[in-house]
């Protein structure tokens, strides 16, 4: 473990104090915890990005062999 020492404003301190002790962990606890999950998300987003960019295209069949128009596309009635 590494010690890190942080500076934070008064009100965010109490603040972190009171909801670290309502999950029954320390400071440094919750936010290492906090950290950890940032971080695994980090890492789940990147390997999501790398499995998709690495999919090879494919071609799109349109229904009825044709593309829609574009005001097909956005033709919403929530738009009007």
């Amino acid at each position: 473990m590494k010690n890190v020492t942080i500076t934070l404003p008064e009100d965010l301190a109490r603040w972190l104090r009171v909801k670290a002790a309502k999950d029954d962990r320390s400071v440094s606890r919750w936010l290492a915890e906090l950290l950890e999950r940032m971080q695994r998300q980090e890492d789940e987003y990147e390997a999501a990005m790398k499995r998709y960019l690495a999919m090879k295209p494919r071609k799109i069949d349109w229904p009825n062999g044709r593309r829609p128009t574009r005001e097909e596309l956005y033709d919403r009635p929530g738009l009007r």
